[in-house]
């Protein structure tokens, strides 16, 4: 298979290219070719060299705030030039709030000053070798630690108004689980049933509280290999069995900023 082509430019006045260099490195290192045009290209010069360079996808960074203005202008540079079919990236410095207008304007995806590299060369093979894996579907639950779940179900049920689906045990997690249902979602109230319940080292540390998030995906097992591959720290390197006889996995909350997530795959 040929080596995933790159071009990797600054468009505009922006004068600084570490940043450029150091994406492009990172590239090279996993294996693309990757070709750089140098500090202040035009978008129409940019969307030539892709097309003459007859590269895969183009990578766009930017430090000067005109991301906005120049990155649209390289899409419809590339559209003019009959080579639409080639996807843009951005990165660098680019606020949050700036992400949906561009991806809008048909930039494929964006990546903030914060991401790491290997992040951004992953994401471009996976266009490439096979397709993206899919962003999760829903939020599953909410998972709620609780001293006892008889004492705090008349909260749930009576002033929220919520019905209570299902109570099982979990024997693997030594907890006890009560579902109730709340729109496409549910609340998971959580009580341990042992002293080495994970549940009761939080409660022990915490208190009750919200415990974790759940994501809903399709295909869990390749979704741990792409957090692996990106070097996302997991508690779960391989799917367990979880309540419903789901498969789960617990990301570590320090890869996200204190919050511990859980991805499952309901049982089909």
């Amino acid at each position: 298979m040929k080596p995933i082509r790159v071009l990797i430019a600054k468009p505009g006045l922006d004068g600084h290219d570490r940043g450029a260099l150091i994406i492009a490195q990172a590239l090279r290192d996993h294996g693309m070719e990757v070709i750089y045009t140098g500090l202040r290209q035009s978008a129409l010069q940019i969307a030539r060299a892709a097309v003459q360079e007859d590269v895969d996808v183009v990578g766009l960074s930017s430090l000067s705030g005109a991301h906005k203005s120049l990155f649209p202008k390289v899409v419809q540079a590339l559209k003019d030039e009959q080579a639409e079919d080639i996807p843009v990236i951005g990165g660098g410095v680019i606020p949050a709030e700036d992400i949906p207008f561009l991806e809008q304007q048909g930039v494929k995806k964006i990546f903030t000053s914060g991401s790491p590299t290997d992040a951004i060369a992953i994401y471009i093979k996976q266009l490439f070798e096979g397709g993206t894996v899919q962003p999760p579907k829903k939020i599953a639950h909410i998972g709620i630690a609780v001293e006892r779940i008889d004492d705090a179900l008349p909260f749930y049920q009576h002033s929220l108004g919520l019905s209570l689906e299902a109570v099982e045990e979990v024997e693997s997690e030594q907890v006890k689980v009560a579902f109730l249902a709340l729109g496409e979602t549910k609340l998971e109230l959580l009580e341990p049933l042992s002293e080495d319940s994970p549940i009761q080292t939080f409660l022990s540390k915490k208190g009750p509280g919200v415990h974790h998030i759940a994501l809903e995906v399709d295909d869990i097992q390749a979704r741990l290999e792409q957090y692996k591959q990106q070097g996302v720290r997991l508690i779960h390197e391989q799917p367990k069995t979880g309540a419903h006889e789901s498969q789960i996995a617990f990301l570590h909350p320090k890869a996200a900023n204190g919050v511990l997530y859980e991805v499952c795959q309901p049982k089909e």
